[in-house]
Formats: structure tokens, C-alpha cells, sequence
């Protein structure tokens, strides 16, 4: 039996709304990650197998070694399809927004959202929430908004219509929002859920192979090139690595190569504090990705320097400027956060 997370007269409306609706819409963030994907399409094929018709829609482009999850070819992508899409939105009569928690985060798409008729639902576990649905699910203590999803759909005593498919999605999203179970996950509970999805013929192994071991040989020697290029502050306990967009186009980068790479400096003794940055290839921004262990909060560096949040020991954000902006603010962070990052409880 699964601790009760989501409050019952939450899980009670949404099953009103489900009664007299059928058209629903399902909405993640920009730059869609597993946890966005896996959430939305694990959500999307539960609906459709009580008979809902769904659309999921995305801000933008997801990464190829997501693409063979079940459902994924279906994903509209609004900065491609934006009339089709609001159409779609306006039309709803329930947007179900996962994995984020501010309108800011579907970026163009968010007016379109704020404007639409439909009831609307938030499930997500980022801490601050913004109030902009009728029914908001704000768990930040969940290892991702799939375990989410999950607890959600069996509160609803709908285990049963969790099929392979949706085992697949949720599981997905579980894994790779936690670094392969290796951050935020140490609750006993997530791993009573991941049994409950072995039952319906998941096979974890294969899943990992083709999330993490589905590379290119470029991406293998753009991490090489990175590492070479590494800047470790030892004094700092924290590493810093950057990719311009010149370095993306020498190693035919296609979106998602870089992921994974902000943990790869943890891996060194006394480094807890890692940061990632990338310039974005359609915006003139450089993307954040911050990382930690122990006790030091990422999302303290990210809300006071990178116009961002997240979690304790993974955040994100952007500098809106150039490369050489973005090192000095992650320099001017390291200078303010020292104190922290050299506090005795976090050697």
C-alpha cells in the first residue's frame, strides 16, 4: 500500500471532469526531458484507454533517445504545428499540464493554455508553484512527476488500465529524472512502485540500453572533447564545462547529445558542485544545468543567478547573453556560494 500523496477530493474532481469530458489535451515544458515525456505519454495512454481522445503537445523538439517510446511519433510539436495546436488547445475541455509549474516554462504556448476554456490540472514536483489550474498537484518530495502520474492513476483505482505502454513511459520518466536512480531517489516507496511496474512486463534493462547506450560516436568524442576542456575549481569543490555553438556544429551535435554530461564531473573526488553550459542553437541564450550532492542547493545558484529552480541537487536556468557573460556569473556564484560549498557537512 502506497502512502496517499495526492489529496483525495483532487483525485474526486479530476474523475467529475473525466465523466462529461472527452476531448484532452496534455502539455509539458520546453525542452521536453524524459520526465516530461514519460509523464505526458504514460498519462496520454491511460485516457486514451478509457476512451479519451488526447493530444500531447510540446513547446518544442525532444531528444532522438526518447523516440522510441510508445507514442512518441504522435507528439505535436508547437513551435512546428502552433496554429494546429491552439486549435487543439482552445477546443479541450481538460489541459492536463505536467512537469511544470509556471506558464513561463511552455514559453509561446502559455498564452494559448492561460486563455483556454477547458478545466485544467498541474501535476508536478518543482517547489514554488504558480497558481494557474483549477487543480493543482504540487509534490516536490516525488522523484518525478512519473511516479506522479502513477500514484495518481492508481489513487483512482485504475491500476489495472496501466498497460505495458504506460509502464514503459512512467518508468522511463522515473529513471531518467533521477539520474538512473542515483539522485532523489532514496524514498523506500519508489522502488515498491518500480515493482508494481515489473508486473506489467516492463524490462528495465532494455529500457537503460535504449536511453543511455543509443549514442553516436559523435557524441562520444564531444564528451571527450568536454572533459579535456573541464574547468575544476578545487578550493570551490565544483567544475564547470561550457559548449558553444561553433563546438556543437565540429561535432555534428544533435539535440540531447549533451545530456547527461553536468554529472559526469561528480564523479571526481571533492567535487559537489557542478554546472553545465550550453549555448542554444535557435535562441540567442546560453542554457544552465546545475548539479550537486550532499546537502548543497542548486536551486539557490540557479533562482539568484540563472533566472531559474528546480531541486536541491539538480537545477537549471539561462543567461540571456553571451558565453563569456555566462562564465562570469557562474564565477561571481562560486565566489558568493564558497562559504557553502566548503562547509564541513558537505565534505
Amino acid at each position: 500500500m502506497l502512502t496517499q500523496l495526492i489529496e483525495q477530493d483532487k483525485i474526486d474532481q479530476f474523475n467529475n471532469w473525466l465523466s462529461s469530458s472527452r476531448k484532452i489535451v496534455i502539455v509539458g515544458h520546453v525542452g521536453p526531458d524524459g520526465d516530461a515525456i514519460g509523464a505526458s505519454l504514460g498519462m496520454a495512454h491511460f485516457l486514451r484507454s478509457i476512451g479519451k481522445k488526447v493530444f500531447v503537445i510540446v513547446p518544442n523538439a525532444f531528444p532522438d533517445f526518447l523516440k522510441w517510446m510508445p507514442g512518441s511519433k504522435d507528439i505535436l510539436i508547437y513551435d512546428r504545428y502552433k496554429a494546429f495546436s491552439d486549435t487543439l488547445i482552445s477546443e479541450a475541455q481538460i489541459i492536463c499540464c505536467l512537469d511544470f509549474n509556471g506558464l513561463k516554462r511552455i514559453e509561446e504556448m502559455g498564452a494559448s493554455v492561460a486563455a483556454a476554456q477547458a478545466h485544467k490540472i498541474m501535476i508536478d514536483h518543482h517547489p514554488s508553484p504558480e497558481v494557474f489550474c483549477d487543480i493543482s498537484i504540487s509534490v516536490p518530495e516525488a522523484s518525478s512527476t512519473s511516479e506522479l502520474v502513477f500514484r495518481f492513476i492508481d489513487s483512482m483505482h485504475q491500476f489495472e488500465r496501466i498497460t505495458l505502454e504506460v509502464a514503459q513511459c512512467l518508468y522511463t520518466g522515473m529513471m531518467t529524472d533521477t539520474g538512473g536512480f542515483t539522485y532523489n531517489s532514496n524514498k523506500r516507496e519508489l522502488y515498491t512502485i518500480i515493482s508494481m511496474l515489473l508486473t506489467k512486463g516492463i524490462d528495465k534493462d532494455d529500457i537503460y540500453r535504449k536511453v543511455y547506450n543509443t549514442y553516436s560516436e559523435s557524441r562520444l568524442r564531444l564528451m571527450g572533447y568536454l572533459l579535456e576542456n573541464m574547468k575544476v575549481c578545487s578550493s570551490c569543490h565544483a567544475a564547470l564545462i561550457t559548449l558553444s555553438k561553433e563546438e556543437q556544429s565540429r561535432f555534428n551535435y544533435v539535440k540531447g547529445d549533451s545530456e547527461g554530461f553536468v554529472n559526469i564531473p561528480l564523479s571526481i573526488k571533492d567535487v559537489i558542485f557542478t554546472c553545465f553550459l550550453r549555448e542554444d542553437t535557435e535562441h540567442p541564450v546560453i542554457k544552465v544545468s546545475l548539479r550537486s550532492v550532499g546537502k548543497f542547493s542548486c536551486t539557490e545558484v540557479a533562482e539568484r543567478f540563472f533566472e531559474g529552480g528546480g531541486h536541491l541537487n539538480a537545477s537549471g536556468g539561462e543567461v540571456h547573453g553571451t558565453m563569456e557573460e555566462a562564465i562570469a556569473k557562474w564565477e561571481e556564484a562560486l565566489v558568493a556560494f564558497k562559504p557553502m560549498l566548503t562547509a564541513e557537512d558537505n565534505k
